[in-house]
């Protein structure tokens, strides 16, 4: 069987990972720029608890925030650091679970959980779980900010595929191209992923299959799940609004 953990998903797509971005640098820019007009507050102790190769980690550093990043992949985790020092900012990063998150209590002011991270969370136990953390190590009143896809309107339909992205090298060279194949469980809500990269190799194509699943998580069956592990007024925010490029939650953390 073809391996399927999150970890290992990530540490065999970490190299490649900005090829999924048009542009990495204007992407990380333009997310940091939409989180921090969020979060209403300059210089806080940020926690991105699902920080991959840094692409909201770091354009919140170079909003001015502390931010810590956290990740299951080693290998983004460590890419993230060298990333963000290129671009002259600090980023301290660790491996971990977000289920079990290594802070102590009302650590942060900002909690981010973004580009459909939780969703790897397969049962409504480990959600509660990763949610329950998030709560913990944010202050009284901190701030939530969880980004998934537009999982109402794709449970209506439950495609197949998720639309080709295309990026060229800054030089105008060669452009790789990325895209993916759903299969839908039968319970309608999970799905596994097929994570295809075509790779340019001298007028030839190399082909990088990766695989994982995902739980297809609607708005509200998510905010209900937010408001047990104790945020309050949880509010959806949708990209056109945002200048994000996902719907994300906002909440806060009870007092």
């Amino acid at each position: 069987m073809p391996e399927t953990s999150v970890a290992h998903f990530y540490d065999e797509l970490a190299d490649d990972y900005h090829l999924i971005y048009a542009d990495w640098d204007a992407s990380i820019r333009r997310q940091g720029d939409a989180l921090d007009g969020l979060m209403g507050q300059d210089n806080a102790s940020v926690l991105d608890c699902s920080c991959g190769i840094g692409t909201q980690a770091i354009g919140l550093a170079l909003r001015g925030h502390r931010v810590t990043g956290t990740d299951l992949s080693a290998r983004a985790a460590a890419r993230a650091v060298r990333e963000a020092a290129h671009r002259g900012v600090t980023l301290r990063t660790g491996v971990a679970d977000m289920r079990r998150l290594p802070f102590p209590d009302g650590r942060f002011d900002t909690v981010v959980c973004a580009d459909n991270a939780l969703p790897h969370l397969l049962t409504e136990q480990d959600v509660r779980a990763a949610l329950a953390e998030m709560r913990r190590v944010l202050r009284p009143a901190g701030l939530l900010l969880l980004s998934t896809r537009s999982y109402d309107d794709l449970l209506r339909n439950r495609p197949a595929s998720a639309s080709p992205q295309v990026h060229q090298a800054t030089d105008g060279g060669e452009r790789t191209v990325t895209f993916q194949l759903w299969h839908w469980h039968e319970d309608g809500e999970h799905y596994d992923v097929e994570h295809f990269q075509l790779l340019p190799t001298g007028g030839e194509w190399r082909v990088r299959v990766r695989r994982t699943v995902y739980w297809a998580l609607g708005r509200d069956r998510l905010a209900g799940l937010v408001t047990d592990a104790g945020f309050v007024d949880p509010e959806w925010r949708m990209p056109h609004e945002t200048g994000f490029f996902q719907p994300l939650l906002m909440a806060r953390a009870s007092k």
